[in-house]
């Protein structure tokens, strides 16, 4: 099996048109459809279907893309790693962190610790995209490690319970907050409230708990980036309802902003180290999962 035809089916599927995928790959376009060809001869069946708006994977198309993507980053990480043979551990790895989740605390300390301790590995982070999705490109071998909100038992993944946090809700309104500790759900969501979209674990608890309790919460926005959140925290634009260390991580950004846990009832989360069951570790990847591991412990404790 030629590779330079997985990569190149690879990038026609990634783009959705042949012609793009001829110019980008500096190969004409007929020399590229016969390779596709070959590939279509070599396992029997036809791998792409062509229309005037492109070409898609046929089902056959979507299992060999799936394999590509994992055969040619396990080729990428073994040149890696026989070029660096008795040396420094290296290589790329690829680390999913949930949003508004432990993650906000301990990314810059992740990667201030890999530099220091193995500064041949370079870390590639991704806090863009939800649980799910993290854990759904773990599986796939697009990411090596990822810490996310415990999704449960996935046969395909492992998963290594972290901490359990309660949500508290988070203001700049200091004085709303003079002398409590606590506050109830009720008087949580009577406040202008920032949330998450529904379908993020958070905002899955929380109106998980709402219905129970025969509760409606207002959003006057929505989004999972801790940025946004404590800008619009801090302008006094509303308040919002977060796990303890998403909380912390919005008070580095806004001092004057305060926490206060939520009863009557409370809410929890889950959060798990996850790494793919089947698919082996690089050297680089073991290294960065252990240190996560450690991190994210000592953080949550």
């Amino acid at each position: 099996m030629d590779i330079r035809r997985l990569n190149a089916f690879v990038k026609i599927v990634d783009i959705g048109s042949i012609t793009r995928a001829s110019a980008i790959l500096h190969i004409a376009q007929p020399a590229l459809s016969q390779q596709i060809a070959a590939l279509e001869t070599h396992f029997g069946k036809p791998l792409l279907l062509r229309s005037k708006r492109g070409v898609v994977p046929t089902e056959a198309g979507k299992v060999l893309y799936r394999h590509c993507q994992l055969i040619l980053k396990q080729l990428d990480q073994t040149e890696l790693e026989i070029a660096s043979a008795s040396e420094e551990i290296s290589g790329i790895v690829v680390v999913g962190l949930a949003p508004l989740g432990l993650g906000s605390l301990l990314a810059a300390q992740l990667i201030k610790t890999i530099r220091e301790a193995h500064p041949g590995i370079v870390l590639y982070i991704n806090e863009n995209v939800g649980g799910g999705a993290l854990s759904e490109l773990v599986m796939t071998g697009k990411m090596d490690v990822a810490l996310l909100f415990d999704p449960g038992s996935i046969p395909s993944l492992s998963f290594k319970r972290i901490c359990t946090e309660e949500l508290h809700f988070v203001t700049a309104e200091a004085d709303q907050l003079d002398g409590v500790t606590e506050i109830s759900l009720a008087e949580a969501i009577a406040k202008p409230l920032l949330l998450p979209s529904k379908i993020h674990t958070i905002r899955q608890v929380i109106d998980t708990t709402l219905a129970r309790a025969g509760l409606t919460a207002h959003a006057i926005a929505q989004t999972e980036s801790i940025s946004v959140l404590s800008n619009a925290i801090g302008e006094g634009l509303g308040a919002t309802i977060l796990p303890q260390s998403a909380a912390r991580a919005v008070q580095r950004r806004v001092p004057e902003a305060r926490s206060v846990r939520i009863h009557k009832p409370n809410m929890k989360v889950n959060m798990s180290i996850c790494v793919s069951a089947q698919l082996p570790l690089s050297e680089a990847a073991i290294v960065v999962q252990e240190h996560l591991v450690r991190l994210a412990s000592e953080m949550s404790a």
